[in-house]
């Protein structure tokens, strides 16, 4: 458990009954702002996630270990009448449970919100779901890949001539694991005026949807769906990726005053008063035709060469990176966006550090990602008061699996 008392959500208790991307990535930025989390785990198999990969570092899965820093580990049996009142009882002291099954399953288990919430009328629900919790597909099982598809991202997203192409990261359960814990801020903050809690919904889908914003509003204003446009701009041109001698860079000329400047810097100034080219609609009318003129300029020169030469300029641009090349970046090394913890099993793990900064303070720092049921009898101690005896009692009916054994053998 965190013991900074400065982070903005510090005194925040979280019960995370998350599992995989979306909501654990929800609760991990709870984490990182300072709640206390407890991530409720099956004591068999725990978060499927722990099993995805390669790569492992000493069994220990990377992608697990990526969404689930500042977190404690309960091992709890959902299915079970001991394990369901052993989280009736967290729930009465949390301020938030979170949870990503699909709905219905907590209500057939006996912890639906009013179950959890009987005696606790602050406790905040949040609830995420592939397609929500009402709706002719809110039975629908939700997963990243399905929900690109099924929200018309991955229909705009690669080349005009190709098929249609998913994001290169979990977009879907990132965004939704973003809006969730938006949500969760935004109803802590309607509790401090109402004096209750209450239920959240977020769908994958409508998060998904809700990033089509311009591309929405073009088919509501045309009754046309947008095609897919590669690396392209609808209404700017050049606002695209071009080759270079050694690797690719974007670039945004992205007015008048840019295209005059651009046409200096690549030596073509005759382009500038080009009637195909003299104006902003005239170059994105006329788009193929000026990227042909383009690309062969681009690639007599270096990747690092264009950037120093447009940058210079003033002109927006910058080199398509590998991920490798990101995490090793001077600017995000230089303000402490690449931080480490000690696990316990996997002994350094590296990870990207949360985006916020309050007072120009750096996060306090990171508690490692836990291993299965590390803290189950530690959480009941310090949120319940419990003691060995008591959680002793539980386990003989089936509760924590084999959990706190282990804990006590250790």
């Amino acid at each position: 458990m965190r013991s900074s008392d400065t982070e903005p959500l510090s005194g925040i208790r979280v019960l995370d009954l998350c599992r995989v991307v979306s909501g654990p990535f929800a609760t991990m930025h709870l984490g990182d702002l300072g709640a206390d989390v407890v991530k409720i785990e099956d004591p068999r198999i725990g978060d499927e996630s722990r099993r995805y990969g390669p790569p492992f570092i000493n069994g220990e899965s990377s992608y697990f270990l990526s969404v689930n820093r500042n977190k404690r580990s309960c091992a709890i049996d959902l299915k079970s009448a001991a394990g369901r009142d052993a989280v009736i009882a967290l729930a009465k002291v949390a301020d938030v449970v979170i949870d990503n099954f699909r709905p219905g399953t907590l209500d057939r288990w006996g912890l639906s919100y009013e179950e959890m919430s009987y005696g606790n009328s602050k406790l905040i629900q949040c609830s995420i779901s592939g397609f929500g919790r009402t709706g002719p597909d809110a039975n629908r099982p939700g997963y990243d890949l399905i929900l690109q598809g099924e929200s018309g991202v991955m229909d705009i997203t690669g080349d005009p001539d190709g098929p249609p192409m998913k994001v290169g990261t979990s977009i879907a359960d990132l965004v939704t694991g973003l809006y969730a814990s938006q949500a969760v801020l935004a109803a802590l903050i309607k509790r401090e005026k109402s004096g209750v809690g209450g239920r959240v919904d977020v769908s994958m889908l409508d998060a998904m949807a809700s990033l089509l914003t311009f591309n929405a509003g073009m088919y509501f204003a045309s009754g046309e769906s947008p095609k897919r446009r590669g690396n392209v701009h609808p209404t700017i041109s050049p606002y695209e990726t071009f080759r270079t001698s050694d690797g690719w860079i974007n670039v945004g000329v992205a007015n008048d005053k840019f295209w005059s400047l651009f046409c200096a810097v690549i030596g073509r100034e005759a382009l500038e008063t080009d009637p195909r080219f003299d104006a902003a609609p005239k170059r994105a009318a006329n788009r193929a035709v000026l990227a042909e003129i383009l690309q062969p300029i681009f690639v007599t020169h270096s990747r690092d060469v264009w950037l120093k030469s447009l940058s210079d300029a003033g002109i927006p641009c910058g080199a398509i990176r590998t991920v490798g090349e990101v995490c090793e970046a001077p600017q995000l090394t230089q303000r402490n966006m690449v931080q480490s913890v000690t696990h316990r099993v996997a002994g350094e793990v590296k990870f990207v550090a949360r985006p916020l900064r309050f007072d120009d303070l750096p996060p306090a720092p990171s508690t490692p990602p836990p291993t299965l049921g590390e803290h189950t009898f530690e959480v009941f101690e310090n949120w319940l008061g419990w003691t060995q005896i008591e959680v002793s009692a539980l386990a003989s009916q089936g509760a924590f699996g084999d959990a706190t054994q282990k804990q006590s053998a250790e």
